[in-house]
């Protein structure tokens, strides 16, 4: 069965760019335009993994992170930060709200493919 990857990033055409990736890599992919709309999502469904901004409207991807590692069943869900951020302290919250990794834009569809089959197992 195919696992499935959640996709949030307010811009539109980045999640469509990020979705023919994975999706010609065989993941089933769902997406969500910002991190409220995104925690609505873990609602028990199985998602093997998230890909996520940082700047967003309503709740940035480091909130949504922490928000995400308080819901019993996504604790343990692989976070894959792609953003323009690039700052080590960005980074740190990143990996201190419990991100997995940290991808900077513009990103290469093969790099990112790599890394979500390392992460997503």
């Amino acid at each position: 069965m195919a696992k499935t990857i959640l996709i949030i990033d307010d811009s539109a055409s980045l999640r469509q760019v990020v979705k023919m990736a994975l999706t010609g890599a065989g993941y089933n992919v769902i997406e969500a335009g910002d991190g409220q709309a995104a925690l609505a999502l873990l609602d028990g469904r199985q998602i093997n993994m998230a890909v996520c901004d940082v700047n967003m409207p309503n709740m940035n991807g480091i909130e949504f992170v922490k928000a995400a590692k308080q819901v019993a069943a996504y604790k343990f869900m692989p976070i894959l930060m792609l953003t323009t951020e690039s700052q080590e302290d960005k980074k740190m919250q990143g990996k201190e709200a419990g991100a997995k990794a940290w991808m900077v834009k513009p990103f290469s569809p093969t790099q990112l493919v790599a890394a979500v089959s390392k992460l997503c197992v």
